[in-house]
């Protein structure tokens, strides 16, 4: 019993000391509205440019909807999909047509496409900050996934330069 009973506190002060280490608070970068509202702003911008009527949609690193762009004469389902792309860009760290690819060339992979929000279309891109994903941008409404996500990078781009800092 006493051997027990040693063996149960060193357990304890094992778990105390270990608890008292463990970090209470974190610190993560996330895009922020101005710089969510002018990349979709660039990649409208882009698509126009292009003769393309699209919807932009940003996310922040938590999948919340930062900002919407519906052109004027942009389809309907362009929001839904838009949405889509960038989630899926979003959640699986990696444009929405690479998952897409990986999706449907391993036939286990066909799963992640009934998950709400995913989808293999490309026009989705990640958001970059270094390695780490601080939101996404995805576009719908341009004839071809590809030009979506040409038009995706400009907003990127627009706001690059901001993206390097700490």
């Amino acid at each position: 019993m006493i051997k027990l009973c040693r063996i149960s506190l060193a357990v304890s002060f094992a778990l105390a000391s270990h608890a008292g280490q463990s970090q209470i608070l974190i610190a993560e970068r996330n895009l922020s509205f101005n710089a969510a509202d002018e990349a979709a702003h660039a990649a409208l911008e882009q698509c126009r440019k292009n003769g393309f009527r699209v919807t932009v949609t940003v996310l922040d690193r938590y999948g919340r909807t930062r900002v919407v762009l519906h052109d004027d004469g942009a389809s309907p389902h362009t929001i839904e999909n838009s949405l889509r792309k960038t989630y899926t860009a979003l959640t699986f760290r990696q444009p929405s047509g690479d998952a897409g690819k990986r999706f449907t060339a391993n036939p286990a992979g066909t799963g992640f496409l009934s998950l709400q929000n995913v989808t293999t279309i490309e026009g989705g891109l990640p958001i970059l900050a270094g390695t780490e994903v601080v939101g996404s941008i995805g576009i719908s409404g341009a004839p071809s996934g590809d030009r979506d996500a040409l038009c995706a990078q400009a907003g990127i781009d627009r706001i690059a330069k901001g993206l390097s800092g700490s």
